[in-house]
């Protein structure tokens, strides 16, 4: 399912959150709204974690992460570094890369198997995006835009792309990433689709301002509710049980 939420009354969820299938890190916020509705959601599946990169909240434009590992800047702390390793799983490896492009979640999108990047990304990050998190790495644009992390959100089941990718493009990046692609907008017609939520394979969080339409076309593409079905079933029976008791 997609939620509807924001981060101190802004909308660009993607822009202070990073969300992945083993893990979730937030930035501090003085406003603990945002955590909360991630912890009620999250917390029995996977870690919520509370941080700061490099003294910023803006944890989703300055890390890349999958299920196997998580990037850092350069310029992030060895304190929070540190916090990371400890309040992540074991089997997720933190990694603080020397890149002059440092917003890495600005040019990195990646599932848990494929990573698109800027096209200008230094060789020796390439390769250590690929040892880290444990993908293929393909230089790409989204809709000519080299911010591949800004304009696109991808999961292992389906990708959201900017609206003006033509039919072509997206044809090729599917085919790169194994799944199926849609061009859409999150928060009310805005083509930042990064900045403006964060996904994994089974629940989205989106700013308030997304409409019904583009919340649809999120559930759909992301086919996030053929998520548990048991949990959907149950809810279901105990609904009809408590129908006919009534």
């Amino acid at each position: 399912m997609a939620l509807r939420t924001n981060f101190e009354n802004s909308n660009e969820v993607g822009v202070f959150a990073k969300l992945t299938n083993k893990y979730a890190v937030v930035g501090i916020g003085a406003n603990e709204n945002f955590y909360s509705v991630l912890e009620s959601e999250l917390s029995d599946i996977i870690p919520v974690v509370h941080t700061s990169i490099a003294g910023c909240r803006i944890i989703g434009r300055l890390t890349a992460g999958n299920k196997n590992g998580i990037l850092c800047p350069q310029n992030t702390t060895d304190q929070e570094l540190q916090h990371l390793r400890n309040s992540l799983p074991d089997s997720v490896r933190v990694m603080r890369i020397e890149e002059r492009l440092s917003a890495l979640g600005n040019v990195i999108a990646c599932n848990d198997y494929v990573a698109l990047v800027h096209p200008d990304i230094d060789r020796e990050t390439e390769e250590i995006i690929a040892d880290t998190l444990n993908v293929e790495v393909f230089r790409q644009t989204v809709a000519d835009q080299v911010l591949v992390g800004t304009y696109c959100q991808f999961t292992n089941k389906g990708g959201l792309v900017h609206p003006k990718t033509t039919p072509e493009d997206q044809d090729e990046l599917a085919s790169l990433l194994q799944v199926p692609l849609v061009a859409g907008t999150v928060n009310r017609g805005s083509d930042v689709i990064g900045g403006g939520m964060i996904v994994n394979d089974w629940v989205s969080f989106v700013g308030q301002d997304t409409t019904a339409t583009e919340i649809s076309v999120i559930e759909s593409i992301f086919r996030l509710n053929d998520q548990q079905p048991d949990k959907v079933t149950g809810e279901m029976r105990h609904a009809l049980i408590d129908s006919m008791v009534a």
